[in-house]
């Protein structure tokens, strides 16, 4: 049986999933699991795509100091214990730069090349590219496939993907990217499916989690995203503080004398709904929360969606649906019913009821602009590009014996 391996290395965690190829060339997932709490306390989980636990372990920290040695472990398990041994790994990489638009099969070359980015995308490029080198070295056959974040916006006009800076800066690679991109592309491939109605109109897509932008998706591309350079910009997140004059960074560096280290750490971990709060970077924990400053964090998030609502629709010349997706935006009814308040002058409207109940279509009868709630899959998406670089080169191969 032929699997695929999907991993999304963070920080502290790896978190992977196992898909089965099928004889007709589809995928089946198999399990789904992580490893979180590196270097602190590691811990192993894996359920079965039926929700069955297959493994719930934890380890010392010195057993599991990284996220090298996290999907070391985690790919031990699979071999020795599943058995499973795939024929190839997919992996989630934030940034592809200006040079990659697509999915491409890793080699030493490539992978020195995304390095060059770490910068802009500090906390994913390190942690996503730290399991590539190692399993380059001990596995040097097993094709690896990097999946960018960024492609999916890369079909962008000039007006949409460049700054009013000296043009020289630009032709450098500093030019807005927009990220979340597997996850649109795949709400993007799902919606002539579950909403053939919307399918080819003007969607605003809102991927809602810790990390949070929106899309603006026409007739299944897309064609301007909150984010920009780097996954500071556009959204208010969980750590991260979206939308920032940049005269903020020049006043921290001149006037409060801090490094540009510690201005990175700020913006990418201070900031945010936790920078708001004062209390926690977690949504659910702050909508339970009767401290002022913990309501003033959740009406921001609300607040800067709604505008950029506008912003996006304006892009398009108009909007036709809006599709709530991500963490937040699939399970949270409290936030999205705020949220399409915010939108009452494009005409939404929500059915409270359809709300809570997380269906599909959640907005009122009487609702100008449909309302939608459509999961996101970015692990399926990076599953299937990596199926399909391997069929391609398998066929190229063929061709070239054949030859």
């Amino acid at each position: 049986m032929d699997t695929i391996l999907v991993a999304n290395a963070g920080s502290s965690s790896v978190k992977f999933q196992v898909f089965e190829v099928e004889p007709g060339g589809g995928l089946r997932r198999q399990l789904k699991g992580q490893i979180d709490g590196v270097g602190s306390r590691p811990r192993l989980r894996a359920s079965a795509a039926d929700g069955r636990v297959l493994v719930d372990r934890t380890y010392e920290n010195d057993a599991v100091r990284d996220v090298t040695a996290a999907l070391a472990t985690a790919g031990a398990w699979l071999r020795t214990e599943l058995k499973i041994n795939p024929i190839a790994i997919g992996h989630r990489v934030v940034h592809g730069g200006p040079d990659y638009d697509k999915p491409v099969r890793i080699d030493q070359k490539i992978l020195t090349q995304l390095e060059r980015y770490a910068s802009l995308a500090p906390l994913h490029q390190p942690y996503n590219l730290a399991p590539i080198r190692s399993i380059q070295a001990y596995f040097p056959e097993l094709p690896q496939v990097a999946c960018f974040d960024t492609a999916f916006h890369r079909g962008h006009g000039a007006l949409a993907d460049c700054y009013a800076i000296p043009r020289q800066l630009h032709v450098e690679g500093v030019r807005r990217y927009g990220f979340h991109g597997l996850s649109y592309e795949y709400i993007a491939g799902a919606l002539p499916k579950v909403a053939p109605e919307i399918a080819d109109k003007r969607v605003i897509v809102a991927h809602l989690g810790s990390g949070a932008s929106m899309c603006a998706i026409s007739r299944g591309q897309s064609v301007e995203s909150t984010m920009g350079f780097t996954a500071l910009d556009g959204l208010p997140m969980g750590t991260r503080p979206g939308q920032l004059d940049p005269g903020v960074v020049l006043y921290l560096i001149s006037e409060k004398g801090m490094s540009a280290e510690a201005v990175q750490n700020l913006l990418y971990r201070e900031c945010g709904l936790k920078g708001l709060s004062g209390i926690s970077n977690d949504m659910r924990e702050l909508q339970g929360n009767s401290d002022p400053n913990a309501a003033l964090a959740v009406d921001y998030f609300i607040y800067r969606v709604g505008l950029n609502a506008g912003m996006l629709a304006a892009a398009m010349q108009g909007v036709d649906a809006f599709v709530f997706t991500a963490g937040i935006g699939e399970n949270s009814p409290q936030i999205r019913a705020a949220i399409v308040d915010k939108l009452g002058w494009l005409g939404a409207s929500v059915d409270a009821t359809a709300n809570g109940a997380n269906k599909l279509l959640i907005s009122g009868r009487d609702s100008r602009l449909p309302v939608y709630v459509v999961p996101t899959d970015e692990e399926l998406m990076i599953a299937r590009h990596t199926l399909s670089l391997l069929s391609r080169a398998e066929g190229s191969t063929k061709q070239a014996r054949a030859s």
